[in-house]
């Protein structure tokens, strides 16, 4: 097949596989290893900050930093709406042409397929694909997807089964996600030959978030990525397609938890409301409230006294090397309405988790859920459990059986020890070795490395126009 698309683009493949870095390409990925020298072209990426993975995928849509497109987080405050939105998929929240919308301008005719990245909902995409579970009732989660046109939702569960969703997040999280993932991704290509398809492979970062970068089951989870990935790129060079390896960020050891809300609660400044038989977070009555993702943390208050109070309180917390103001955050790319009154910056190896109580007993009942859309920030410790193996079968079986039987019942299993956590990212530099990598045509890329992610966007669009630098 030739590698001009009908539309005389050139046939191009994003795969961005989260997490991976120089260090990777060793002896337990000899097929990624191969590309790279076959390519002639890889490269370091500085990534905005944060260098989480909505930010960065915006990044890489747009070509704009955050202060641009607005997504400055996982997720972020509403202050209208008074209530915390993380892991949103509208690709109306972005603001800004995405690279495809550019690329048409030179090619009106090309298609573009974005499976299972961020912000690929309600987009001008001609074929999508993402995690979309059916919520019944009685409180089940059923895996499903959600897919544009709506047909390749049943073709695709008919030839690989239902998307595998408790593989995909949670402690369950495994190869399987990202191996239905490649193999989606090669039907589509094969099914609509778009011209720009953009896939998102999530395994290896989930994996360095519970092992830290020196874990013991690494290699062999390279291995796996390696696998999977050499069967996506045996398919797309079937197809003449030009190829863009691609990571957001680097995942480095996670060595220190910093708790704001905690800090923020003891000050007076967070309040809660005991809701079965738990401190849950009360926003109305809060003066002040961390939206904590990973390495960055947006703090919301209700006027300048609350942002004075907060920031005298989180500035002395170990862990914590800058809280910026609302008038510092030009100097991060986060000046935007979105961000907090005041953001914290960690000192390297530390991250900032959500909880505000002290005691385990305080626990809102949500808190050993896996439960992405409930609480106020991204919590890891969904990628573990607080018991062995078989102590987990066990408590799955009873939740089970109390289903069937029509009790209502919650599956608890996520540890509140986040020091359990073992890899976390977010700044925008890491340590040597562990920055975001890009592997393209050699000849399609800047002679410099170590350059802005956002750069990306520019690479997509010399791949689809074959134009060298």
């Amino acid at each position: 097949m030739s590698a001009v698309h009908p539309s005389g683009a050139q046939r191009t493949v994003v795969i961005l596989a989260a997490g991976l870095s120089p260090r990777h390409l060793n002896s337990h990925m000899p097929s990624v290893r191969e590309f790279v020298q076959l390519q002639g072209g890889a490269r370091t990426l500085r990534p905005s900050f944060p260098a989480v993975t909505c930010t960065s995928q915006a990044d890489l849509l747009t070509g704009q930093p955050p202060r641009h497109h607005g997504v400055v987080a996982n997720g972020w405050m509403d202050r209208q709406a008074g209530e915390v939105r993380l892991w949103r998929q509208s690709n109306q929240l972005v603001r800004g042409p995405m690279v495809w919308e550019r690329a048409r301008e030179r090619f009106p005719g090309m298609t573009v397929a974005n499976l299972f990245g961020w912000f690929n909902m309600c987009s001008s995409a001609d074929f999508m694909v993402t995690p979309r579970p059916q919520y019944g009732a009685d409180g089940r989660k059923v895996p499903d997807i959600l897919t544009t046109p709506a047909s390749l939702r049943d073709r695709l569960q008919a030839e690989l089964g239902a998307f595998p969703l408790f593989h995909f997040w949670g402690p369950r999280a495994d190869i399987r996600s990202s191996e239905w993932i490649a193999q989606a991704t090669q039907r589509v290509m094969k099914w609509h030959d778009p011209a720009l398809t953009i896939t998102y492979v999530p395994h290896l970062d989930y994996m360095l978030q519970r092992e830290g970068p020196d874990g013991s089951h690494v290699p062999q989870e390279l291995r796996e990525l390696d696998r999977v990935l050499a069967t996506l790129l045996r398919a797309c060079s079937d197809r003449g397609a030009k190829v863009i390896l691609c990571s957001e960020y680097g995942v480095t050891a996670a060595t220190q938890v910093v708790y704001p809300n905690r800090a923020l609660q003891q000050a007076g400044l967070l309040a809660t409301r005991r809701e079965f038989g738990g401190d849950a977070l009360d926003l109305q009555n809060s003066t002040a409230f961390a939206m904590c993702d990973h390495q960055i943390s947006h703090v919301y208050t209700q006027h300048d006294r609350a942002t004075a109070a907060a920031k005298e309180v989180l500035q002395s917390l170990p862990g914590v090397q800058r809280v910026l103001e609302q008038h510092e955050l030009a100097s991060v790319e986060l000046d935007h309405a979105r961000s907090g009154d005041l953001v914290l910056v960690p000192k390297p190896g530390a991250w900032f988790a959500y909880p505000w109580w002290s005691h385990e007993s305080d626990a809102p009942d949500f808190a050993q859920t896996v439960d992405i859309h409930r609480k106020p920030g991204f919590d890891p410790c969904e990628l573990l459990t607080d018991c062995t193996g078989s102590q987990a079968v066990m408590r799955v079986a009873m939740f089970r059986l109390r289903k069937v039987l029509g009790f209502r019942s919650m599956l608890r299993l996520t540890p509140l020890d986040a020091t359990l956590v073992k890899g976390t990212h977010g700044l925008a530099e890491t340590e040597s070795g562990l920055e975001p990598l890009l592997v393209a045509d050699g000849s399609l890329l800047p002679d410099h490395t170590h350059f802005p992610l956002r750069s990306v966007h520019d690479v997509i669009l010399r791949h689809l126009s074959g134009a060298h630098y």
